[in-house]
């Protein structure tokens, strides 16, 4: 009698494992591979376990709940055993028993960098920094699955996720920790790739490949390259699938979860925890689960100013021009009074995390006569990422009131190196002058091939642009202390600034730490092109640690309405500033790519302030941050949301 077709089911969680990989393949149709060969490979599908119905990509966002340790996707809350399950199919073409070898790979497609270089027909120099994996323990390399003789239909179930530091570097280790914090899972789509190869194939393999922690010549050899580009020697059984672009990871934090207070934030100094509640603080729940910490900017001592000692509130009150000049020329400079920009002493106080609304609320707080404060606010997240399309939903502060005179505040959202060392160092800057090796330091400061800072910027600002250089920097005419003269102390302002009246500036920049590696790093007001645009680039010298490209937008239409969206899009070889008031309604502000800059490849922390800044360092601004009145009222702005994709 005709035998009826065997159909097995074989799961592996407990197949022996071995050291594996191989050499070349081409990657087949998904649901059938290898025809004509000694075994076929059927119906890959590589998450079985989240979302079964949906046809597509798949969207999945980071839990943030218990994931200072690193984000694991998918986590316990999300699938059951916090793991992604995958199947496929073997068929047997022989009469024989076959012993073959398979694995599963996964990485991420929208940061990364081509795998395959042309010219040098290898693989690209810098695809071993793309973001891939296996298993979490590189030691399984493949495994072992005996194949019946004639099986038409032998279905392998087994399961994996996506970790940080998926090649287990012993550089993210801390006392034999690994800290796969240090090295997060990026955002964006990623694509799995099976393979699955005979034993002879296995032997051969290199065991870089084979074990994807080890290196060869020095480099990680990327998987994806490996498979899919090396040429194929004595290794004719090896057979590979893609299922692109599976998954779609997001990362959108609950801005109701709450707000931690690091004590390391305030170096040892005392402060008032008078403010703490259950949604700000440092208690457990909040050290584990809350995504927001609250920001304390640096206070650089140098940038002490004398003040005059006027209380107003510029935006309500419609403080005048006329009474900006009149305070600037008419203060004795024994009356004015000597300033640093400062930070809170009272965490919690000026930073609140709603959980109703799932929003932050932030204010620069009011000061009192003899009190006299400017004091920054903003919040910082506490999962670094490597890349991504931050895109933040918010309300800050108006800048300027009726009169065109600004507030004193400057409003950014920028990303910021979550520090570390070593570990979270940049690239290697290949050039005879490299990084400057400090965030403060001058033009003297030594060169270095390797730091950890960076920083990625929008700051908004009333202050004129550089470029081009036609419009910097406007003459300002000085005012004397003469009140029987109204036009020797009431100034008016330079026809290019009133041009910009109710104008703010956007300024889009990249501290490259000034990495002279890019064809085409300059110095001075330069354009580039984008998307039918051009921007203009300005660098104060060769020895200047940031690019910067300016462009001017009303007050009204940033933070007069209900909310504005702000974009930076990170990626390996540029950087895109987007700004709209929704996220189908976005425009390019800024654009700038490897050819001019270096683009950061560390991880990075997102900040969100409303911080006083000394106008020394805006060059050109029209008002001075000492001649502009202490705040009498508190100055609030909202977020909304958060989200990288």
């Amino acid at each position: 009698m005709k035998s009826l077709k065997k159909i097995f089911v074989y799961s592996v969680l407990s197949l022996p494992i071995f050291i594996v990989l191989f050499t070349s393949c081409q990657p087949g149709n998904k649901n059938k591979t290898g025809q004509n060969k000694a075994f076929e490979i059927h119906s890959f599908s590589a998450i079985t376990n989240y979302l079964p119905q949906q046809q597509g990509v798949k969207s999945i966002y980071l839990d943030y709940t218990d994931a200072l340790d690193g984000f694991v996707i998918p986590s316990l809350t999300q699938v059951d055993g916090g793991n992604f399950a995958f199947s496929f199919k073997l068929q047997n073409n022989t009469n024989t028993n076959q012993e073959l070898y398979y694995k599963i790979f996964y990485q991420n497609e929208s940061y990364k960098f081509q795998e395959y270089d042309s010219i040098t027909r290898s693989q690209h120099p810098l695809a071993a920094e793309n973001f891939y994996g296996s298993w979490n323990d590189t030691e399984i390399t493949f495994k072992k699955i005996t194949l019946p003789a004639s099986t038409k239909e032998l279905q392998i179930n087994d399961v994996f996720n996506i970790v940080g530091n998926p090649r287990n570097e012993s550089k993210y280790f801390d006392n034999d920790k690994n800290c796969r914090w240090k090295r997060n899972p990026r955002v964006g789509k990623y694509s799995f790739l099976l393979v699955v190869c005979t034993k002879n194939d296995w032997e051969h393999l290199p065991l870089a490949v084979k074990n994807i922690s080890l290196k060869q010549d020095s480099t990680f050899v990327n998987p994806f390259y490996y498979f899919k580009h090396t040429k194929p020697g004595i290794n004719t059984e090896t057979h590979c699938v893609v299922d692109s672009l599976g998954l779609m990871v997001i990362a959108k934090p609950n801005l109701g979860t709450g707000i931690y207070v690091n004590a390391s934030s305030f170096n040892g100094a005392s402060y008032d925890k008078s403010y703490f509640c259950n949604t700000c603080g440092d208690d457990s729940n909040l050290f584990r689960n809350a995504p927001l910490q609250q920001f304390i900017n640096y206070v650089d001592a140098s940038t002490k100013f004398n003040n005059i000692p006027v209380l107003a509130d510029i935006l309500k009150d419609n403080y005048s021009l006329t009474e900006y000049n009149w305070n600037k020329s008419f203060t004795a400079q024994e009356e004015l009074v000597p300033t640093l920009i400062q930070t809170t002493k009272k965490p919690c106080q000026t930073v609140f995390s709603d959980p109703q609304n799932s929003k932050v609320i932030i204010k620069n707080p009011a000061t009192k006569y003899g009190e006299w404060k400017k004091e920054s606010v903003g919040v910082i997240t506490r999962h670094g990422l490597t890349y991504g399309k931050y895109r933040v939903k918010v309300k800050l502060t108006e800048l300027l009131n009726k009169e065109g005179v600004w507030n004193g505040l400057t409003n950014a959202i920028w990303l910021i190196t979550q520090g570390g060392g070593e570990w979270n160092y940049r690239r290697i800057c290949h050039s005879n002058k490299p990084y400057m090796s400090t965030y403060w330091g001058g033009v003297h400061d030594k060169r270095v091939p390797a730091v950890d800072y960076s920083e990625i910027d929008f700051e908004i600002i009333k202050t004129p642009p550089y470029c081009p250089d036609n419009i910097f920097s406007p003459v300002y005419k000085v005012s004397s202390a003469n009140n029987k003269n109204v036009n020797n102390w009431n100034t008016t302002m330079p026809f290019e600034i009133k041009e910009s009246k109710g104008k703010l500036t956007v300024a889009c920049t990249n501290w490259d730490m000034a990495c002279m590696e890019p064809e085409n790093f300059t110095t001075g007001c330069n354009s580039i092109s984008y998307g039918g645009q051009s921007f203009y680039t300005f660098r104060w010298d060769s020895a200047y640690r940031a690019l910067t490209e300016r462009s001017e937008e009303f007050d009204d239409k940033l933070f007069g309405g209900p909310w504005y969206y702000f974009e930076i899009d990170w990626r390996p070889k540029e950087i895109i500033w987007r700004i709209g008031d929704s996220p189908q309604n976005m425009r390019i502000v800024g654009y700038m790519n490897d050819k001019v800059t270096n683009v950061p490849n560390n991880q990075m922390l997102l900040i969100i302030t409303q911080e006083y800044h000394n106008t020394v360092w805006w060059p050109g601004a029209p008002f001075a941050q000492n001649n502009l009145p202490f705040p009498l009222n508190d100055i609030p702005g909202e977020i909304y949301e958060i989200q990288i994709e």
